[in-house]
């Protein structure tokens, strides 16, 4: 085929230049995948670090003050790895991404005065907790609008997977400093306990979601490591239904050690997932680099119909699989989208009526409740609504009703 330069490209060159394309989409990709990898090394060391700190403030720096701080050594060299990846270059153009990783950066910009009031046992648990809560919350968020730019449902449902593991495994972290501070304290108060209890409750439906989409030896992997031990259940059962003995704070290194092997044990399957998403990566990046299939090979007439008839049934096969890989994807993108708008509508209850997510989170909930309506249709109206107090900037908040 012959291309001069005043006409329009032909059929080769916009394959050419699609297989281009692909090629340069999955290279981000693969940058990307080495992005949540490093995500979510330093989601685990905050973690730690958020664990130690909590038994050390409990204890009123009596437990856990060499293990606070070799946490805290460790966020700090995973996040000089996780800065070195946030180049623009590397990742999409979108601005939705750019403000999650903005709030991240600075989140993690204010870990040394927090690390500060913490070691002079200036700070309270519950504030301490909330703020590394906030930083960890910050990171995960990054990962959901990665998900914009991937066109491939495996790999779109990849991602899915591990965002619902890693929200998952964060409440069990959650719980485990709740947890902590309560059998440290020798008391659970009925906020404390409630908050214990929501930690517990949300971790289901990240899990459901996980195994899902997870496969076969990765589900089975969360069944046999994953799921709370008969020790750890009857902590909970404990701490959510009568006051633990005052045992100098045993109840508490135990609760922590038994919830901390849990994490860890959650640490290498989200590892293996990690390493199933870049697998897949690099599986599409060699299909790529095959050559082009030509169009100029001269095949008779009658191979040609012959060959259509072999082909029809199979093309009419993968027709069919792709309209539903399709919907799959456009399915799992759904599920982030909701995600998305109750994190937005969260934050307009935490900036107008002064809440924290706790109470924002319970006020979403309850609202659907009472109307019978999923959170996300609630997170819908609030985001409309939203739009006329915008307009109408003299107007308080407590005046309308979602």
């Amino acid at each position: 085929m012959i291309n001069r330069e005043d006409e329009t490209p032909g059929a080769i060159e916009w394959f050419r230049y699609a297989r281009q394309v692909q090629k340069e989409q999955l290279h981000q990709l693969a940058q990307q995948g080495q992005l949540v990898s490093q995500l979510s090394h330093v989601v685990h060391m905050l973690q730690c670090e958020r664990g130690a700190s909590n038994i050390w403030l409990c204890s009123e720096g009596r437990l856990y003050g060499a293990e606070r701080r070799a946490a805290a050594a460790l966020v700090d060299e995973q996040t000089r790895s996780l800065l070195s990846l946030l180049l623009p270059q590397f990742l999409p153009a979108a601005s939705g991404l750019c403000q999650r990783i903005a709030r991240a950066v600075w989140s993690l910009e204010q870990l040394p005065a927090l690390r500060e009031k913490v070691g002079a046992l200036h700070i309270s648990p519950e504030t301490a907790t909330d703020q590394f809560s906030r930083t960890i919350r910050h990171l995960l968020n990054i990962i959901p609008q990665l998900n914009d730019s991937i066109d491939d449902p495996t790999l779109a449902g990849r991602l899915v997977a591990l965002y619902s593991f890693m929200q998952g495994k964060e409440l069990v972290g959650q719980e485990r400093a709740l947890g902590a501070q309560g059998f440290a304290q020798g008391d659970f108060s009925d906020e404390l306990r409630q908050r214990l209890v929501d930690r517990i409750d949300g971790q289901q439906p990240c899990f459901d979601s996980f195994l899902t989409l997870a496969s076969g030896p990765l589900k089975m992997l969360f069944f046999t490591e994953c799921q709370a031990n008969i020790a750890i259940e009857q902590l909970r059962r404990i701490a959510c239904t009568r006051k633990p003995t005052a045992d100098g704070g045993e109840s508490a290194l135990h609760w922590f050690t038994l919830q901390t092997q849990r994490l860890e044990q959650m640490r290498g399957l989200e590892e293996l997932l990690i390493g199933e998403l870049m697998s897949a990566v690099d599986v599409l990046l060699q299909e790529e680099s095959e050559p082009a299939p030509t169009f100029d090979d001269p095949v008779g007439d009658t191979l040609v119909l012959h060959l259509d008839r072999q082909l029809l049934p199979l093309v009419r096969q993968q027709a069919h699989e792709l309209e539903q890989l399709s919907s799959q994807l456009a399915s799992l993108k759904d599920t982030l989208e909701e995600r998305r708008l109750i994190d937005k509508a969260k934050s307009i209850l935490m900036t107008h009526r002064q809440m924290n997510e706790e109470q924002a989170w319970h006020c979403l909930r309850k609202m659907a409740m009472d109307k019978n309506q999923r959170m996300v249709e609630i997170a819908r109206a609030l985001l409309a609504v939203k739009s006329l107090w915008q307009s109408e900037p003299e107007t308080p908040l407590h005046n309308h009703r979602a």
